[in-house]
């Protein structure tokens, strides 16, 4: 019977080369976020927890009851057993926010895809409001991210600064787009990494555009960081590879960029996830 060989690809499988350049290849991830049961803490006792399981009970009725809005569980009143509970039991998803303006907030999608951990924040940095909500996205973003923000990009230059070239023409496509949009409707993306950008062109889409009052991570293979300008339903989106090497750079009209969203499907799935959670923990 005769042997047969396969040929083997990868780092080191070739000889090299006589200039002593050796081949480089890009690192791939070496992790993925998977959903796990929660586990917890074993010194919590069952009898006191009857503040978490009616939180969680409404819980899931509000998935239940999804695409229909409810509204928002507080959980600023539960004792510390019962808050370490629904810490525990919720976790952490793959998608943070952070609200800047008259209150500070912090947002933290749970592990359970579709359902929000939402906190104030008072000047010292205290937690003065504390509640989750089911959805696509939170509702305190779509309501509140464009606050202040100009209805138009600022095309009002009389000189352009050296280097800017082709800044211009996109500022007046995102005027174009932003005149056209109505909420919910369909997103417009304008792709920076594959049009010729100048590190000034850059800087001046920044400049003009403005700065908003949110800004969302999402966490995957490598992260999304969405930032939303001062012009509104303009929301710049960049991603980055597992080495945090910028791959792609967009700008997106839209109420929300899809990335930070949740699905119905998702939804559905933490519906069940949770009614896999309630048969264990109650």
């Amino acid at each position: 019977m005769t042997s047969i060989s396969l040929p083997i690809f990868g780092p080191g499988s070739q000889p090299s080369e006589e200039d002593g350049i050796e081949p480089d290849y890009l690192q791939m991830p070496q992790e993925m976020a998977t959903y796990s049961m929660p586990r917890i803490s074993t010194d919590l006792n069952p009898a006191g927890l009857a503040q978490a399981k009616n939180i969680l009970r409404q819980l899931e009725q509000d998935l239940t009851a999804f695409p229909l809005l409810a509204e928002p569980i507080d959980l600023i009143t539960l004792d510390k057993p019962n808050r370490q509970f629904i810490n525990e039991l919720l976790g952490e998803g793959e998608v943070s926010l952070i609200c800047t303006g008259e209150r500070n907030s912090r947002i933290q999608e749970s592990a359970l895809a579709g359902v929000w951990r939402l906190q104030q924040l008072d000047a010292r940095q205290q937690i003065i409001a504390d509640t989750v909500e089911v959805g696509i996205i939170p509702r305190q973003i779509i309501q509140s991210a464009f606050n202040g923000a100009a209805s138009r990009t600022d095309t009002g230059w009389t000189a352009l600064p050296p280097g800017v070239m082709n800044a211009p023409p996109l500022l007046a496509e995102l005027n174009a787009k932003i005149a056209e949009y109505r909420p919910g409707g369909e997103a417009h993306i304008i792709n920076l990494s594959l049009l010729p950008q100048t590190e000034q062109d850059l800087a001046f889409l920044e400049q003009r555009l403005g700065r908003g009052s949110v800004t969302i991570l999402s966490r995957g293979y490598g992260n999304c960081r969405i930032t939303a300008t001062g012009t509104r339903f303009v929301w710049w989106v960049q991603y980055f590879n597992s080495q945090d090497t910028l791959i792609l750079n967009t700008l997106e009209v839209s109420d929300v960029p899809s990335v930070a969203c949740a699905s119905p499907e998702d939804i559905e799935d933490s519906r069940e996830r949770l009614q896999e959670i309630l048969k264990v923990y109650l």
